[in-house]
């Protein structure tokens, strides 16, 4: 309006709800994972902070490119949730496509740099590829040539990701090799990870169809991607419980699986929920956190023993 004072404060806030802070946790615990699993292999609080700064500028080059791919999706989208859907500046018009596009490459600029400093500084370069590869892995994810998540397989690739590039990258920091890094631990990370990703992408099922983007939900309808997530759950509470993980007893490794479990049982009572419904959003919640429980959990106790 003519004469309006503009609040100096809203842009601020659009670019707080731009970041979605709370998707910072599924990159903070898998990184802080692989950190803790380093305890024996030299641990040093300037790289923890080095890993985390790069672990925000990744997080944030992840939601502001996304959001900038899927503006067209984003707008059919009235199932959103606050797993999913983007976090929907660019279709209401708060932050303009250009400001979200040089402020994914300040952060991509930023996670190099990161791999970068501990090259210079600590003379440790492994990092720096990890890095520069999940950088790629969300290029793949969203932007032609491959463009996964449109064409099928996007899930596959923030398992790939979430579930072992971020501990690769924590443990390499710290002890500059991926020797010793326990890999029985692996199939874990990826079965958590994907469950994840195929739970929070189940709320965008109906604007993902009409826009011909093939996300598991998609190719396999609701039910069998709710019957995966529940598979995988499955595979991830026995493996946590019956895989003797390195530094860990049968005792500690219950401690996150009954957690687990009761979730696991939550979502099986919600797995008729539609997206829109509150019922989907109990369930993409539930799967949220039986994926986080676990990388809590050993992440704490590599951290203490």
């Amino acid at each position: 309006m003519p004469g309006e004072i503009e609040d100096p404060s809203s842009g601020w806030r659009a670019w707080v709800r731009a970041a979605r802070l709370p998707s910072q946790m599924y990159i903070f615990w898998p990184l802080l994972l692989g950190q803790a699993l380093a305890m024996g292999h030299g641990f040093s609080w300037e790289i923890v902070l080095v890993c985390h700064v790069y672990g925000l500028a990744c997080q944030l080059y992840i939601v502001f490119a996304n959001d900038l791919a899927d503006m067209d999706t984003d707008r059919r989208n009235f199932t959103f949730t606050l797993f999913s859907g983007g976090s929907r500046v660019l279709v209401e018009g708060l932050l303009s496509r250009r400001q979200l596009a040089r402020a994914a490459v300040l952060c991509a600029i930023l996670s190099v740099l990161a791999g970068v400093w501990l090259g210079l500084r600590h003379h440790n370069w492994l990092p720096l590829p990890l890095i520069l590869f999940g950088l790629v892995l969300l290029w793949a994810y969203s932007y032609p040539p491959m463009r996964l998540s449109y064409r099928g397989g996007g899930e596959y690739l923030q398992m790939i990701g979430v579930g072992l590039v971020l501990p690769m990258i924590g443990f390499s920091a710290h002890s500059g090799t991926l020797a010793g890094l326990p890999w029985t631990l692996m199939p874990l990370m990826l079965a958590l990870s994907l469950s994840c990703a195929m739970a929070t992408a189940l709320p965008d099922e109906p604007s993902d169809r009409a826009d011909g983007k093939r996300t598991h939900a998609v190719r396999f309808g609701l039910a069998g991607s709710v019957r995966s997530i529940l598979r995988l759950n499955a595979l991830a509470l026995a493996w946590l419980v019956f895989v003797p993980l390195p530094g860990t007893t049968l005792l500690t490794r219950l401690l996150p699986a009954l957690p687990c479990l009761a979730l696991l049982l939550a979502s099986m009572r919600l797995t008729a929920a539609r997206p829109g419904e509150r019922g989907m959003l109990l369930f993409v919640s539930a799967q949220v956190a039986f994926s986080l429980t676990p990388m809590i959990g050993l992440a704490i106790l590599y951290l203490i023993s």
